[in-house]
């Protein structure tokens, strides 16, 4: 069988859907191919559904009505045409990669079972299947060994022990989220997992999963120590999916290498979300993947104008517990460089964090834990890049005022 169709997007995740749905909303229709059996969802959502606070229905997307379920296994870029392993073939013009990431699974001894499977009771946290089985799993009381501790690690360890789960988070730099929050902000954020029952340990390395019977009984950390647990939730960070973008001889670095127009290194083919690679970045954040989206939905609409120069981003995540929520925000440099202003704000009673970074008089990253009455006040100021009034007075103003957002 041969279907024909002016765009092919490979990938239903967050940036596939979006840039079919927006073709199809200029009245460009795209023929979006997902090999996931279930219907698109966001990922974003997958902790909150981890914790018990949504049903798996929630984190749907609205759906093309041009959608095949398929997995593709090659591009014949002289044909213009994408195979499928059911022997099918797919016909483009145009073709767009948003094939995504992976999760990096550690070189950790006794990972896989000898049919290279992962032993019971270890899990990735990637995908809805890895959400719904680790659902499964969790009961109060279960042990569970989260594995990493940036942003996915925090965000697994908290959604488990909401559940009840006795967990361990193992994370192998000197803090958590240590790309994004400075140490005081990163020591907010482990007080809050602590205080939520999650025993943390930093400097860390985990080197080896025991298993018996082919199920998960303990982990060995680097220093000898065994660790009897029930789960292993491996939160090691992702990996572009640029397999079909490599075999197919593109250009590929880190990500699937593009340009302002998402363009790859053949003139037929685009790339968009966590696969692609501009500027030398490869995101792997949401944000991104939608401004990507929109700007190639509109180049490929006609709108020759249209262009892709980078995201600045901003990271949030709120941890949820028995007291109330705790949120925190940051975006931009949080490190400064030496001769950048600082401006810091804390208050240990109420448990809140201000911190921005000034360079030349411009904002150029900040850190916000607690109340953030202010991110979006400060967030345009950074987007912006204009310059700051030379008195101060109205970066302090929105540090200090709860009602910028």
């Amino acid at each position: 069988m041969t279907s024909n169709a002016r765009v092919v997007v490979i990938g239903a995740g967050l940036a596939g859907v979006t840039l079919a749905r927006r073709l199809g909303e200029l009245g460009t229709p795209a023929l979006l191919v997902g090999d996931e059996e279930h219907r698109p969802y966001n990922r974003v959502l997958l902790a909150e559904v981890l914790a018990g606070r949504f049903g798996p229905e929630v984190t749907a997307l609205p759906t093309p009505a041009r959608l095949v379920r398929a997995r593709v296994t090659g591009v014949d870029r002289s044909a213009r045409t994408v195979r499928c392993a059911d022997g099918s073939e797919i016909a483009y013009d145009t073709l767009v990669l948003a094939t995504g990431s992976n999760a990096v699974l550690p070189p950790l001894r006794g990972l896989f079972t000898p049919g290279r499977e992962l032993p019971e009771g270890v899990h990735a946290f990637r995908t809805m299947d890895d959400c719904l089985g680790l659902s499964k799993a969790v009961r109060p009381g279960v042990r569970a060994v989260v594995v990493g501790g940036g942003l996915l690690g925090v965000s697994a360890a908290r959604a488990l022990a909401v559940r009840g789960a006795q967990v361990v988070l193992a994370q192998q730099s000197e803090r958590l989220m240590e790309r994004q929050l400075d140490p005081a902000a990163s020591a907010l954020v482990r007080r809050r997992l602590e205080d939520l029952g999650v025993e943390v340990h930093t400097e860390c390395r985990v080197r080896d999963v025991r298993s018996v019977g082919g199920a998960v009984r303990s982990v060995e950390m680097a220093d000898g120590y065994a660790l009897g647990t029930d789960l292993v939730v491996l939160a090691c960070g992702v990996r572009p999916r640029v397999g079909l973008a490599r075999a197919a001889g593109l250009d590929v670095a880190e990500g699937v290498v593009v340009d302002d127009e998402l363009r790859t290194s053949d003139p037929h083919i685009r790339a968009v979300g966590d696969c692609a690679e501009h500027a030398g970045t490869v995101y792997g954040l949401a944000a991104p993947a939608l401004e990507q989206a929109g700007a190639l939905a509109a180049l490929l609409a006609g709108d020759r104008a249209a262009r892709y120069t980078g995201t600045r981003s901003l990271t949030r995540l709120t941890l949820t517990g028995p007291d109330s929520p705790f949120d925190l925000a940051a975006f931009g440099e949080t490190d400064p460089r030496p001769g950048d202003d600082v401006v810091q704000l804390a208050d240990a009673t109420r448990g809140t964090y201000r911190k921005v970074v000034v360079r030349d008089d411009r904002l150029v990253g900040g850190v916000l834990v607690g109340e953030l009455g202010t991110v979006g006040a400060l967030a345009r100021a950074w987007e912006g890049a204009e310059p700051l009034p030379s008195d101060g007075g109205p970066l302090l103003h929105l540090l200090t005022n709860d009602g910028g957002s």
